[in-house]
């Protein structure tokens, strides 16, 4: 009887083998996709984060980085625009034209709908995709805001920066939900965390989502519900006072959606990242709209520079990815890594095509994260335009000056990471080697969309006009 059983239960486990009735499929066989949540800053200084040393108080970022990994030789774009669009693309921003400053908000060019981004590729793969926060990518063209450019749900400012209890800039209402705009009241740095939290809830623990959570803080103009700014009394200058207390109240909000992913049963499986867009701030003329008096707040520790500069401090920036099912606590990934990275890295994970975008710049720095592989980068372009450049190969960083006079910078990253010593003289060599691939990627450049629109209105506004010729009957009169 024993034998005989066994012979029937060998000739079912064949029948099922051939008839696949027992064989898992392909989709039992794959990973779950894992939730995505990006979370950006705006301005946030290289050294204004406790997990780098700071007196602001960030626990739940801190906490994000010790249960996670730090990313020490994380770069971006020098501004604000570029870097989103970096993210967005997976590509540099002189490829489409948006490598120089921003864009104004009385300027009307946008990243370019040729250019198939991330939210696009991870909605095909099956994600809900939203954005909670700041655009900036495009905003006198509906054609060019989130919700034509892959987000299911949008909420937020299109703007670069905004007021943020009046939700305005110059008087004009820049707060919307999936395009219409909303008149309410509240905090900008709490209202966008109620929103991360309420799609969080809502969503269905069985089909992945992405949510690009885009922070204005701790971006001018500088402003913080009293209760925060009370926290930091022992700030004697006011300007600092209130940067930190926006810092700490965007931290709670980050709070907030851990919170709401523990409560769903979603952490496991959430890859959460954490960056600011560029350097925290030191030059007057880059605060944005806001005239700002007294000294600039942020600290990017001990880099050279901030926001605007190609120098580290306004390229490389505080970050974390934490992924608990997948990222060893206290992780510290001390390679090159690039903002351009996330969009191949992120596409792999979550099993979406790279089919529809355009060649990348960014390489899948997964097992580098995970696995402490080798980074597969070994150079950083900071960035080209007509009038400067700056790239890293291996160790060596060329700052190049083009604009008379010009100035050319070489660096040793690895024995001079906080850029005192220029080594040019001595090193022509590397100079030129470095120079020459400057060159060939302003070759390949885009023309830049801003300066491009700026030529035009200058050249509208100059032609037609009288010439300046001084009044005649006073000329006349004037006595030599």
């Amino acid at each position: 009887m024993k034998r005989t059983l066994l012979a029937v239960a060998s000739v079912l486990v064949g029948l099922a083998t051939c008839f696949g009735a027992a064989a898992p499929t392909a989709a039992q066989q794959r990973a779950p996709q894992p939730n995505i949540i990006y979370i950006l800053a705006d301005d946030l200084g290289w050294a204004d984060v406790g997990f780098h040393g700071s007196d602001i108080l960030t626990p739940n970022i801190d906490e994000l980085a010790k249960t996670g990994a730090r990313l020490e030789q994380f770069y971006v774009q020098p501004m604000c625009t570029p870097t989103r669009a970096a993210l967005m693309t997976g590509r540099y921003p002189l490829r489409y034209g948006l490598q120089t400053l921003v864009i104004p908000a009385s300027l009307s060019y946008g990243l370019p709908n040729d250019e198939w981004l991330l939210p696009q590729a991870l909605k095909e793969a099956g994600y809900t995709t939203a954005i909670v926060g700041k655009w900036h990518l495009g905003h006198a063209k509906r054609e060019f805001w989130p919700k034509q450019r892959g987000f299911d749900y949008q909420y937020g400012a299109q703007l670069g920066e905004i007021d943020y209890f009046t939700h305005s800039v110059h008087g004009k209402l820049d707060w919307y939900r999936d395009n219409k705009p909303v008149n309410e009241k509240g905090y900008v740095t709490s209202l966008l965390g109620d929103d991360a939290v309420r799609f969080i809830d809502a969503q269905n623990a069985t089909k992945p989502f992405f949510m690009y959570l885009a922070f204005t803080a701790p971006h001018t103009p500088y402003q913080a519900p009293q209760e925060y700014i009370e926290k930091y009394r022992q700030i004697s200058d006011p300007n600092r006072r209130i940067y930190a207390a926006m810092i700490t109240a965007m931290d709670d909000q980050i709070g907030r959606v851990v919170k709401a992913l523990e409560k769903k049963g979603l952490l496991q499986n959430t890859i959460i990242i954490f960056h600011s867009d560029n350097g925290g701030n030191q030059s007057a003329h880059l605060a944005g709209e806001t005239e700002v008096k007294g000294p600039l707040p942020a600290s990017n520790g001990p880099y050279r520079g901030g926001k605007g500069d190609l120098y580290e401090g306004g390229t490389r920036v505080a970050s974390l990815v934490n992924w608990p099912d997948r990222i060893k606590p206290g992780t510290i990934v001390d390679q090159m890594m690039h903002v351009v990275d996330y969009y191949p890295t992120l596409a792999k994970l979550a099993g979406a095509s790279l089919g529809k975008s355009k060649p990348l710049d960014g390489y899948d720095m997964w097992p580098t994260i995970s696995d402490g592989k080798t980074s597969p980068r070994d150079e950083v372009v900071y960035n080209v335009e007509m009038f400067r450049g700056a790239v890293r190969k291996g160790d060596w960083k060329l700052v190049w000056r083009t604009t008379l006079p010009s100035k050319v910078e070489l660096f040793n990253l690895a024995q001079d990471p906080y850029e005192k010593t220029n080594l040019a003289a001595e090193n022509p060599e590397k100079v030129a080697e470095l120079q020459k691939r400057i060159d060939g990627l302003a070759a390949e450049m885009s023309k830049s969309q801003l300066l491009s629109e700026v030529f035009k209105g200058v050249t509208k506004e100059l032609t037609g006009r009288p010439p300046a010729l001084p009044d005649e009957d006073a000329f006349y009169e004037q006595v030599d």
